[in-house]
């Protein structure tokens, strides 16, 4: 009974922490980079925004549904214990790993591009990228080894600064006597099968720079008041994330027509130049470093999260259950950490990456049957917080979800390729874990 006690999470985090990790794990370099890639699929100012909205509001209708489930069952891992407990262990165990694999890719991703800001910054520094890289990874891993309250101090003053970086960005650019908003185009073409194809894509692209949106639902357990802050945060930081998504995109076309976007590999940098000369691009960087370690801190704090609450249904080692003084799960963080080390160091981890929307899409649709499941399985399981306008938001959720899926398998299939080969061989794999735990 101690040994459990020992291994149970504090309830040290509030709203502000949650609704700083949802800004933190959601607003990325992604909104600086894809508005270029997008204008090229689309061409076309009111379809773009369309679609940034349309990306908004799928989140803000998963929100809703996440707001009761995460209430209803707050506990450590997020998605993958409405998916268990309403469609048994292996629905269980198969999304947990893939919300684990989604996770876990991210803090790689950001240590080694991070280096790459700073080498713009400090061009001296070369021939250091995969060190820098790697002392960001181990100086974040002895900050989460030191506490929560540290990790989550660190979150909200970093969320907060780039919250204001992006809104001087925004203001600055309309500020600048831009060019005309191009008028509405009048011909079919959005019904020709290559925008089509196109608007698919760049929904790829969005729903990637949303992603991240639920990750105040992987602290539950540690919240002081999940009942209130949960769907709290949820809507508050899903509205203020589509908020400057959609004016940071109107802003960038206020500076610059969409044929030059649509050249550009990071829309923000040449927006900038136009605002700032050549400094420009420093401010970009540095705006882009503030974006970036307050996603790899999100993210160093997510994916042990998942794997805890794995270890707990013997999805994983038991020892992944432990919690140091400081209320982290510290095995889990330390498995993580090498993960993220060992793709630090091979440096190909940007096919994972780019399949990362697809298996949330995957995960998220899940979690939303799991509601419909379980408000007819477990009527009376207590239920603090009920999604509004039930069934129907849920079902236009799950609808949406299907239609994005297709439009992915359509767009990108070799992404469903290997997440079909992924789930064939976690069959064998749960059956042996099963027997471990059985045994």
């Amino acid at each position: 009974m101690s040994d459990s006690t020992k291994n149970q999470l504090k309830k040290s985090l509030g709203l502000s922490f949650n609704i700083a990790v949802l800004i933190g794990g959601t607003i990325g370099v992604g909104i600086l980079r894809t508005p270029g890639t997008i204008a090229e699929m689309l061409n076309n100012y009111w379809l773009i925004i369309a679609s940034w909205l349309f990306g908004g509001f799928y989140v803000l209708l998963g929100a809703n549904s996440y707001a009761e489930l995460a209430t209803m069952l707050p506990k450590a891992g997020g998605s993958y214990n409405y998916i268990k407990r309403a469609f048994g262990e292996y629905a269980g165990f198969l999304s947990g790993w893939f919300d684990y694999i989604t996770n876990v890719i991210p803090p790689a991703f950001y240590c080694i591009v991070i280096s790459e800001y700073l080498i713009i910054l400090f061009p001296a520094l070369a021939s250091y990228s995969t060190v820098i890289a790697i002392s960001l990874l181990t100086a974040f891993v002895l900050i989460h080894l030191s506490g929560v309250k540290n990790g989550s101090v660190i979150q909200q003053i970093t969320s907060f600064l780039k919250v204001i970086c992006f809104v001087a960005l925004v203001v600055a650019c309309f500020m600048y006597s831009g060019v005309e908003v191009p008028a509405i185009q009048t011909d079919s073409s959005f019904f020709q099968i290559g925008l089509i194809f196109g608007f698919f894509k760049s929904l790829q692209l969005i729903i990637g720079t949303y992603n991240g949106w639920n990750s105040a639902c992987f602290f539950a357990e540690e919240n002081d008041d999940p009942s209130k802050n949960i769907p709290k945060s949820l809507y508050s930081g899903v509205l203020l994330v589509m908020a400057i998504y959609v004016l940071v995109n109107a802003a960038f076309f206020h500076v610059l027509p969409i044929e030059t976007l649509a050249k550009s590999n990071l829309a923000a940098a040449d927006v900038a130049k136009i605002l700032f000369g050549e400094n420009g691009a420093v401010i970009v960087t540095v705006i882009s470093i503030f974006s970036l370690i307050s996603i790899l801190n999100a993210f160093m704090m997510i994916p042990p999260r998942i794997l805890y609450g794995l270890s707990r249904d013997g999805f994983f080692i038991e020892k992944g259950t432990q919690i140091n003084k400081g209320g982290t799960p510290i095995v889990a963080l330390l498995v993580s950490s090498f993960v993220s080390l060992f793709l630090i160091c091979i440096g190909s981890f940007e096919v994972l990456f780019s399949f990362a929307a697809f298996i949330s899409i995957i995960v998220w649709g899940l979690a939303y049957f799991s509601l419909l499941k379980l408000r007819t399985s477990e009527p009376n399981l207590p239920r603090p917080y009920r999604s509004f306008w039930y069934p129907w938001t849920t079902i236009i959720a799950i609808v949406a979800s299907i239609a994005l899926l297709v439009g992915f398998i359509y767009s990108d299939p070799k992404s469903f390729i290997i997440i079909i080969g992924i789930t064939i061989i976690s069959y064998p794999l749960f059956l042996v874990l099963r027997k471990t735990k059985k045994g």
